[in-house]
């Protein structure tokens, strides 16, 4: 039996069965109850072991249970360190501003206020969306197909994928999406598509308040932005008088290898959202940057009981310790080199699933044009002990985004998972006649 046929054969899953919603997800992928977790490492009440190639979807950056972070956060609890605060002002805090400005704005020449919007992605999101609204008086924002900003109503509006905007059970309005970056063939220039919109007194298109925009689109199936396409954005954004909104949330924190995803761009977005990693240790907490000219806010104008997370701000604070020297930056490039050129020697391997590369960093993975095929890749990958998801709209891409901090040789054992995985279901599919998916990239 396997690990997942012995945790059910145990009735382990029963309670969630019984007590929670239809609406959980990644308990049905991966069907064992976890216990224990220890930087890339996890284990489940049977004691079996599991390597980490998912990593909390992006929020466990610094891996499960970072000691270091770990030592801060029990040193803190342990001195009655205060823990909720709602936005009053606390040393936790005070410490983390600090220390985001000497070790991150600084040293890249950014200026940003900073607004604690609420711990969760789709909380920055929202912010961004609303201040952009309350600066320009302009209600319209651009989004991109295959993007996705979050769960709430505001968020699913410029969000591309339908399944995620059906649930939210009444119209998005106030939202125009745009096609992002080779959607319509490599031949047809997107940016002139959406100009022609932004300009033409007859195209219905109000003009924007904002655009935003992932640089690397980790839900919508890794499709990533070109340097070209998206500097033209955001001269087109200055060009119009729109706010150029960049949602890092997932792509932040190192995830593609520098600290901003959009660094190696050479755009300097208005608006900057962060949540996932940015509290280091998988604590909720989340950001919205914004230039300090849009901070236009009235007091308690937009505010959250739970945006002082102060447990999330000690951990966050001393995650930066990562990045005030240049080597973390430089290990993620070789360790994303490495991953890089195991998913091209697999594709190379297995010609008839007609599989592509695509991501960047540490966000990387294998697009198969056959319905499924992704989904049996992570499938066969857990039964083996790793932990993948799937990427894109239709569940097209195998995904790998372990930790940051994981080992080169940990890195390769899950590889080799990987490249056996692969191995099984091009197998299983090679009598087979089955369905492509439809291509939207």
């Amino acid at each position: 039996m396997t690990r997942a046929d012995l945790a059910q054969a145990d009735g382990t899953l029963d309670v969630f069965e019984q007590l929670e919603s239809e609406v959980r997800s990644y308990c049905r992928s991966f069907p064992v109850v976890f216990r224990k977790a220890v930087d890339w490492t996890l284990w489940d009440t049977e004691g079996n072991e599991y390597l980490d190639f998912f990593a909390g979807a992006g929020a466990l950056n610094y891996g499960h249970n970072n000691s270091m972070l770990k030592a801060k956060l029990i040193r803190y609890l342990i001195d009655d360190g205060i823990s909720h605060s709602l936005d009053m002002a606390t040393e936790a805090k005070e410490r983390f501003l600090q220390r985001f400005k000497e070790v991150i704005l600084t040293p890249r020449n950014l200026i940003y206020k900073v607004m604690f919007p609420g711990p969760t992605g789709t909380n920055a999101v929202e912010a961004a969306l609303k201040i952009a609204r309350k600066v320009t008086g302009r209600t319209n924002v651009v989004g991109f197909t295959n993007a996705f900003h979050g769960m709430t109503l505001g968020a699913l509006a410029v969000t591309g994928n339908k399944f995620k905007r059906q649930g939210a059970g009444v119209p998005l309005h106030h939202a125009t999406i745009m096609p992002y970056d080779g959607y319509m063939g490599a031949e047809v220039d997107t940016l002139s598509y959406f100009e022609n919109y932004v300009k033409d007194s007859g195209s219905g298109v109000s003009l924007p308040a904002a655009v935003i925009v992932e640089t690397l689109q980790g839900e919508g199936g890794l499709n990533m932005a070109g340097t070209g396409w998206l500097r033209g954005l955001a001269e087109l954004c200055r060009h119009y008088g729109i706010l150029l909104i960049i949602d890092d949330i997932q792509m932040g924190c190192g995830r593609t290898g520098s600290f901003f995803s959009f660094e190696p761009y050479g755009v300097e977005p208005d608006i900057v959202c962060l949540s996932k990693s940015i509290g280091g240790f998988g604590l909720p907490m989340a950001l919205t940057l914004m230039k300090p000219e849009l901070d236009v806010w009235a007091p308690g104008e937009h505010n959250g009981t739970f945006r002082g997370n102060n447990l999330a701000f000690i951990c966050a604070a001393e995650a930066l310790r990562y990045w005030e020297k240049t080597e973390f930056e430089q290990a993620i490039g070789e360790k994303a080199a490495l991953l890089e050129g195991a998913l091209q020697s697999l594709i190379i391997r297995y010609p008839q699933l007609k599989a592509e590369w695509r991501g960047k960093g540490l966000m990387q993975g294998i697009a198969f044009p056959f319905e499924g095929m992704a989904e049996a890749v992570c499938a066969a990958a857990f039964r083996r002990g790793l932990i993948m998801e799937t990427s894109g709209t239709d569940s097209e891409v195998a995904k790998v985004m372990p930790p940051l901090t994981i080992t080169k040789t940990a890195l390769e054992r899950g590889l080799h998972i990987l490249g056996e995985s692969v191995a099984e279901v091009a197998n299983q599919f090679a009598a087979q006649t089955v369905p492509t998916v439809g291509t939207n990239q």
